[in-house]
């Protein structure tokens, strides 16, 4: 039996709007081999503004990130995956914005 696992994340960020304001756009999908280097990799996008998708932001404050862990285990031949999801804030949000990412994302 074979198993490997994979950890992804989409989600939304939050930051500042040039010329002022503060919203939300679609998070950079990410991918890794494990949830502690998918969030290095995020925190370290986030701190330079490349874990926004295109909306192109003065500066990123946080995110909300949907980290999904896909089990997969090949057993005679055959493939079985499990999908377990969890929500995982990062950066520097209040709690009034993590509702409000919350709220954005559906949650």
């Amino acid at each position: 039996m074979k198993t490997t696992i994979r950890y992804v994340s989409e989600g939304i960020v939050y930051g500042n709007f040039w010329g002022g304001g503060k919203g939300s756009y679609a998070a950079e999908k990410l991918g890794a081999a494990t949830k502690e280097i998918l969030l290095k990799e995020a925190n370290e996008m986030l701190k330079t503004g490349g874990l926004d998708s295109g909306m192109g932001y003065e500066s990123l404050i946080g995110a909300l990130l949907s980290i999904t862990k896909i089990t997969t285990k090949v057993i005679q031949g055959k493939s079985y995956t499990n999908k377990e999801t969890e929500l995982e804030f990062i950066g520097d949000l209040t709690e009034e914005e993590m509702e409000f990412l919350e709220n954005c994302y559906g949650y």
